[in-house]
């Protein structure tokens, strides 16, 4: 499986895809754990937009059956359009399906050092992504609502959010593996 995307995708900020460090900061580890005959290659980079990411996808979909769609939270933070991002993950969900692949698309996760100001564009980001989902037929990942605190709408609950405001925490990046992916 290629889970190709940013940060989330990566595991950051404990695990950096080129340099390692704290695996089961990865919702990919916690994934594979639930089913042993997950094999994931994991090609996150840190603070990329869509653009970025969509350039690496043919290498990162060599050779893999099912390929995971992540981002946009960045072009957000760096104030590229909502239209932009959606055009370009689905351009990526397409690719993935020219190349005979299963497809998933992950929704942008709440964002707690942006809220509330861009609570209003991740909310859009992500209908758009889920209409994405509908319309390609694969696989939607429902990472937003599975990090969201129902008590603070637009942020992760503190359990699950990194120190840095930015990132789930281990436990959050857990939730995501075991319970938000589903094998396309």
């Amino acid at each position: 499986m290629a889970a190709l995307g940013d940060s989330i995708t990566e595991g950051s900020p404990e695990y950096d895809s080129r340099r390692g460090g704290d695996e089961t900061s990865q919702w990919e580890y916690w994934a594979a754990r639930l089913d042993d005959r997950l094999e994931f290659r994991n090609c996150g980079i840190y603070g990329q937009r869509t653009d970025e990411i969509m350039a690496r996808l043919d290498a990162c979909a060599a050779g893999a059956d099912v390929l995971v769609v992540q981002g946009g939270i960045n072009d957000i933070a760096q104030g590229r359009t909502i239209d932009d991002a959606a055009a370009n993950l689905r351009v990526m969900v397409r690719r993935g399906k020219e190349l005979a692949l299963r497809v998933a698309v992950a929704d942008v996760l709440p964002w707690n050092n942006g809220w509330p100001d861009a609570a209003p564009e991740i909310g859009r980001l992500n209908e758009l992504i889920a209409a994405i989902a509908r319309e390609e037929g694969v696989a939607l990942l429902p990472f937003h609502d599975t990090l969201e605190d129902p008590d603070r709408p637009g942020r992760m609950r503190d359990e699950w959010t990194h120190p840095d405001g930015d990132h789930p925490s281990v436990a959050g990046y857990r939730r995501l593996g075991e319970l938000a992916f589903r094998l396309p």
